[in-house]
């Protein structure tokens, strides 16, 4: 379990590191579409890097996922949720650090990649469409993750199918929460954030958590499996 710890913790910090830093650092250059892309090329990356090592799940909605799936144990979908929060907290320092070394960099100002809604937040999106927005974009990328890595799949391509889901509901959804699907991307940048993104935190908890459990149970039940 050690091996597969330091993996996901690793493979998080890809995602964050890649996907928040490409907002972060720059954003003003790429928009949105870069971004997307960044978040989406990330997966790729971890996937077929550590992907042999632990599954690279990178996200506590999918552990507990797979868990809601009967793929793992509670105990373990824990173990890789600490692990994972570890990697996204350790990916937002770095890139906080990073771009703090530029001259007009402000936190206050400039954010850390955070998720968030309502006034002042991007489209100012209602906590209601917020929550709506996590929810099913969880279950849709859990749905997918969970279909590619069956039975019977062509697991080959998992990785490349995953990132470009990912991806997609980027392309969707940024400019409604930033987009979450993922408590621990959420957690790392809002801790340093503070204030707002720290105050609606729980959503991007509790909602993505909701999502991915409810795209195990279908899958269990046999709604959205081969078998």
């Amino acid at each position: 379990m050690s091996s597969k710890f330091v993996a996901e913790a690793i493979g998080t910090f890809i995602l964050v590191f890649f996907g928040v830093g490409s907002a972060v650092l720059m954003g003003e250059h790429i928009g949105m579409l870069g971004i997307s892309l960044a978040f989406g090329l990330s997966i790729v990356a971890a996937a077929y890097g550590i992907g042999p090592i632990s599954g690279a799940h990178l996200n506590p909605a999918v552990s507990f996922g797979m868990m809601a799936a009967g793929r793992m144990s509670g105990r373990d979908a824990a173990i890789y949720s600490i692990a994972q929060v570890a990697g996204a907290t350790l990916a937002a320092a770095v890139i906080l650090m990073i771009a703090s070394g530029r001259a007009d960099y402000s936190l206050a100002t400039n954010g850390l990649g955070q998720n968030g809604y309502g006034a002042g937040y991007l489209g100012e999106y209602s906590m209601g469409a917020a929550f709506l927005f996590e929810t099913v974009a969880t279950f849709l990328f859990v749905t997918v993750i969970l279909g590619v890595t069956q039975n019977g799949a062509p697991t080959n391509l998992a990785g490349l199918a995953i990132g470009l889901t990912l991806a997609g509901i980027h392309l969707v959804g940024i400019d409604v929460t930033g987009v979450s699907v993922n408590p621990a991307r959420s957690f790392g940048p809002a801790i340093f954030a503070g204030g707002a993104a720290l105050s609606s935190l729980w959503l991007f908890i509790v909602a993505p958590l909701l999502g991915g459990i409810l795209a195990g149970f279908a899958h269990s039940l046999g709604v959205t499996s081969a078998q």
